[in-house]
């Protein structure tokens, strides 16, 4: 919790005041106690941290408001021009080298994968993704395990669809999907089997950030004949911890 004074006779003023009153320990902080840190108005707090929810600033549960994800982004994306790209491209290069298959790392951006990066070489797999492209979360490794590590709010929105089917082995049944996420959460590993495009086959980590959930991740994709995803979770594990420890040092030093 910020002692920092704010301005709390405009807008902006006051929906500073909502976010900072949030303490490191905090987890979600019910309306009525947000009000009696802010010493704001009831509807106020209330309108307030219903546009912070839209604009993902807050995540809403049944129990009140959390700090969301969008917060952090903002932070990293504040500090000093580093960029997840930059400081992601060394891993994912040699991840390339070990693997010499096609490697991804992605984000979320409301329901859907954002690529931020794509190595490949003359062995690429033929896949929908490109950078910059953007792709369902459900028919994705990426997105899985981008789910699996968010919040269950996340979660639900998701499996309550739609869940277009991309392929016949699209996952569109909620129930199936939410086992999915279930077993990706417990191996710290997603799986795409021929999902989002015939004869692909994918395996996606999760870049945890300092709250534990999902900040990116990274995959590893190839033909389906010849990949054996199984086979790369170890390189594909320890390319993604070695760059969320360094997101986090970025992040701790600023």
């Amino acid at each position: 919790m910020s002692d920092e004074p704010v301005r709390t006779e405009t807008v902006l003023g006051k929906a500073v005041t909502i976010l900072r009153v949030f303490g490191f320990d905090d987890g979600v902080l019910p309306l009525a106690e947000l009000v009696r840190r802010t010493g704001l108005h009831k509807a106020t707090v209330y309108r307030l941290c219903g546009e912070l929810v839209e604009l993902r600033l807050l995540d809403k549960s049944p129990d009140g408001y959390r700090l969301a994800g969008g917060l952090f982004e903002l932070g990293m994306r504040a500090s000093t021009e580093r960029g997840l790209l930059e400081l992601a491209m060394p891993f994912l290069q040699d991840l390339y080298e070990r693997t010499h298959e096609t490697v991804h790392l992605g984000v979320r951006e409301g329901h859907e994968v954002v690529y931020v990066a794509k190595i490949g070489g003359h062995r690429q797999a033929r896949s929908p993704s490109r950078v910059g492209g953007r792709m369902p979360m459900h028919c994705t490794a990426i997105g899985k395990i981008l789910l699996a590590y968010d919040h269950e709010d996340l979660r639900r929105e998701v499996l309550a669809g739609p869940l277009p089917r991309h392929t016949p082995h699209t996952v569109v049944v909620p129930g199936l999907l939410g086992v999915q996420l279930d077993r990706a959460g417990d191996a710290g590993v997603a799986f795409e089997r021929e999902e989002s495009a015939i004869g692909l086959t994918c395996i996606a980590a999760p870049v945890l950030g300092p709250d534990g959930r999902a900040l990116a991740a990274i995959s590893i994709a190839g033909p389906t004949n010849r990949l054996r995803p199984e086979q790369h979770i170890p390189a594909l594990r320890a390319a993604a911890t070695a760059l969320a420890n360094v997101v986090r040092r970025r992040f701790e030093t600023g």
